[in-house]
């Protein structure tokens, strides 16, 4: 199993990693809309805490060698399915045409009190 690590995410707060690679597919640890460079989470609703958790997946996948066409399952968190719209047009926005299956559960909380959480699987490569 190798590990992947980039300053362009948040740091593992904990005995975690930002990913592994394993048999040539890329798990990530669940990402938070923590912003890297201030450690604050991103103000403003569901919408743009999504927008920076994408951000934070697009550069572990990139570390690793992979980007958001390669991934072939995403995990959504949520804590309010009422945002279940906002996050689902940022997330759409984000993986384009590409459509890899998904599992969106609600959940009593979240780290730092954030609206959502995504953890992705994806291939190695682009």
């Amino acid at each position: 199993m190798d590990f992947v690590s980039t300053d362009h995410a948040p740091k593992a707060i904990g005995p975690y990693s930002q990913a592994t690679i394993s048999d040539g597919l890329i798990f990530t640890a669940g990402q938070i809309a923590l912003d890297p460079a201030t450690g604050e989470i991103v103000a403003g609703g569901v919408g743009p805490q999504t927008e920076r958790v994408f951000a934070n997946l697009r550069a572990i996948l990139e570390a690793a060698g992979a980007d958001l066409g390669s991934v072939v399952k995403a995990t959504v968190f949520l804590t309010d399915m009422s945002d279940f719209k906002a996050m689902n047009e940022v997330y759409a926005a984000a993986f384009g045409e590409h459509r890899p299956a998904r599992s969106t559960v609600a959940v009593a909380a979240l780290p730092r009190g954030v609206a959502v959480e995504i953890d992705v699987i994806a291939r190695r490569g682009r």
